[in-house]
């Protein structure tokens, strides 16, 4: 048995920057060891993993370490190789996932994605993420998916930070995002890091600007924002705020394509 699979780099016009992703059509899903086999070998952020359901896809996501509730940049991928390469010229298509269903629209070469907000938390400040962090949050909150908000005094201290990753992982979160009022004509700029998850730092995160879009509209007073995810690869969008959705814009680059080989005796291990 073979299964075709594609490399793309997702929030970005160029190789080599972006979120990597994986992306693997199905006529059925594998078995979870197998699919989590597959994510640990690719070694990226994310692998997709989707099957047609009538006019529409089931989605999932896996790390190299665990399934994942939701993923932006792997979103972005499917969606390009669904109407770039399994049905060109499609312009709309849903995929249902466990954060239900996912709209993604291709609009000017880019592919604009509804996405549901993250609500947030204030929470009071806390030693340990400021030890780990290795610089003091001027605020910290968690969104419903459990993980920190923080705010830092500049675009520079996020461009900056060297976090303590085995402080993070002892955290009571399952990631935290940094934050702060954007330079280089961005509105704000971010970093995501979730250890637990087996990413040490993820180079641009759809998700987290879920949690970013609601917190900046509140702070900036407005709904339309340019982000830019400062990680070593680097990665931007478009973010707005649509009730409780989160609209996010961006664009990706295929970087490879082909073919897993025997996965039948993959399932023998």
């Amino acid at each position: 048995m073979r299964a075709r699979i594609y490399k793309l780099d997702s929030f970005t016009t160029k190789l080599f920057s972006g979120n990597p992703a994986a992306v693997l059509p199905l006529e059925s899903f594998l078995d979870d060891t197998t699919m989590q086999a597959i994510a640990a070998e690719n070694n990226l952020a994310e692998t997709a993993f989707f099957v047609r359901e009538g006019n529409d896809f089931r989605l999932r996501w896996f790390t190299p370490t665990v399934e994942v509730p939701f993923c932006g940049h792997a979103t972005l991928a499917s969606a390009a190789v669904v109407m770039e390469r399994l049905e060109p010229g499609r312009a709309r298509v849903v995929f249902h996932s466990r954060s239900g269903p996912l709209t993604v629209e291709r609009r000017n070469g880019a592919y604009l994605m509804d996405f549901p907000a993250r609500r947030l938390t204030p929470l009071a400040p806390d030693k340990k993420v400021a030890d780990a962090l290795g610089t003091i949050p001027v605020e910290l909150c968690a969104d419903n998916l459990n993980n920190y908000v923080v705010l830092l005094d500049s675009a520079q201290r996020v461009r900056d930070l060297t976090p303590r990753l085995d402080a993070i992982l002892q955290l009571d979160c399952t990631g935290v995002i940094v934050t702060a009022h954007g330079d280089d004509g961005y509105d704000f700029v971010s970093r995501y890091f979730a250890p637990a998850k087996g990413i040490p730092e993820d180079p641009v995160t759809g998700g987290a600007h879920c949690a970013l879009t609601p917190f900046w509209a509140k702070k900036l007073g407005r709904s339309e924002f340019h982000a830019y995810q400062a990680s070593r690869r680097g990665g931007s969008m478009r973010c707005r705020l649509a009730g409780d959705r989160v609209e996010i814009e961006g664009r990706c680059v295929f970087y490879l394509e082909g073919d897993i080989e025997d996965l039948g005796a993959a399932g023998e291990r």
